[in-house]
C-alpha cells in the first residue's frame, strides 16, 4: 500500500527502528505494532508488506472476485491504520485484521445476489500447485500428472465455492491460513464450538465432493 493511500499519520520524526530478525529471519511483528502505534507509517506499511498477500489469498478465496479481494484488503489495511491506538497488545493486530478482512468478505457475499460461480481471474489455489511442484520438482515436467493436479485442484475450487459462506470462511482460516478455534471464533463472531461444527459439514462436504481424487 502507498504511502498516500493512508490516512495521514503524525509522523514523531525519530529514526524507525529497524524490526528484530532473529537467526530464523522473523520479522518481530510486535515492534512494528508497537513502532506504528507510535506514529510510524514505515513500520505500519512494513506490516502491510506483510500482510497484504496473506489477506489477498483469504479474500480472494472467499469471494473468486480480484477486484473484491483487492477493495478487501485495502479497507481492513487502511483500517488498520486507524485502529492501531485502541488496540490493548501488539499481538492483537494479526487478528484483528484476519477478523475485519473475513467480516468485509461475508458483508460482500450477503450482497451479491448471483449463484457462485467460477470467475476469471488468477487460480485461487495456483500457490498450491507451487507448493506441490516445489516438493517434487521431478514430476513437475509430466505433463500427465501436471494435468492430474491441475484438474483436482479445479475440483477442489468448485466444491469450495459451493460452500455456504461462512463453512468456507472456517475452512479457509482453519487449513489454510492455520488459525485456532479461537481466533477462527473471533473472526466470525461465534463459539469455537460452533466453528467445530462448521468445519465438520465444510470437510464432509469437500470430502464427498472429492471422492474421485482419493
Amino acid at each position: 500500500m502507498a504511502g498516500s493511500e493512508l490516512p495521514q499519520a503524525a509522523h514523531n520524526g525519530r529514526n524507525s527502528l529497524r524490526p528484530t530478525q532473529p537467526g530464523n529471519g522473523h520479522v518481530d511483528e510486535a515492534a512494528l505494532v508497537a513502532q506504528a502505534r507510535d506514529g510510524d507509517l514505515p513500520a505500519f506499511e512494513y506490516l502491510v508488506a506483510i500482510y497484504r498477500r496473506r489477506l489477498f489469498r483469504l479474500a480472494y478465496r472467499m469471494l473468486r472476485d480480484r477486484g473484491d479481494a483487492e477493495d478487501v484488503v485495502q479497507d481492513t489495511l487502511t483500517a488498520g491504520w486507524r485502529v492501531l491506538p485502541t488496540l490493548n497488545r501488539e499481538e492483537a493486530f494479526g487478528g484483528w485484521v484476519y477478523r475485519t478482512a473475513t467480516n468485509r468478505c461475508l458483508d460482500v457475499l450477503r450482497h451479491r445476489t448471483s449463484h457462485p460461480q467460477v470467475l476469471p481471474g488468477a487460480d485461487p489455489l495456483a500457490d498450491a500447485i507451487a507448493a506441490f511442484t516445489a516438493r517434487d520438482p521431478d514430476r513437475e515436467s509430466d505433463p500427465h500428472h501436471t494435468a492430474e493436479v491441475a484438474a483436482e485442484l479445479q475440483a477442489l475450487r468448485r466444491a469450495l465455492a459451493l460452500l455456504p459462506a461462512d463453512q468456507r470462511a472456517c475452512w479457509l482460516l482453519r487449513e489454510i491460513h492455520g488459525q485456532s478455534y479461537a481466533e477462527i471464533g473471533a473472526a466470525l463472531r461465534i463459539t469455537p464450538s460452533a466453528v467445530r461444527g462448521r468445519l465438520a459439514r465444510a470437510r464432509e462436504h469437500l470430502s464427498t465432493a472429492m471422492v474421485q481424487w482419493r
